[in-house]
């Protein structure tokens, strides 16, 4: 499966506090996926201008969560709506498959 990228905004976008989610539309060879980003944004001190990080904070972990349950939802519904998200998702392999079981 290739990737196309076709644009360079997000097509949606999650905000709770400081933490931030950005997803991305990827249209490949057999439909459309959805990644999602996630960032928190600060200021320093004395500065005026926001930044931004991928690192999080133990303060952070819960927020990050519900931010990714949004995505996830969104993400979800996007895909009852169009229906190609859900059909053409690989299947995914559970964890627990790759265990070495002795």
């Amino acid at each position: 499966m290739y990737l196309i990228m076709t644009k360079d905004k997000p097509v949606h976008e999650v905000r709770i506090g400081t933490i931030k989610a950005a997803i991305w539309k990827n249209e490949t060879t057999v439909g459309h996926r959805f990644n999602a980003t996630f960032s928190r944004i600060y200021k320093e001190k004395d500065a005026d201008e926001w930044k931004s990080t991928d690192s999080f904070g133990r303060e952070d972990l819960l927020v990050l969560a519900k931010v990714a349950d949004q995505c996830h939802t969104w993400i979800f519904g996007q895909a009852q709506e169009g229906g190609e998200e859900r059909r053409t998702a690989a299947p995914r392999r559970d964890f627990r498959e790759s265990r070495d079981p002795r």
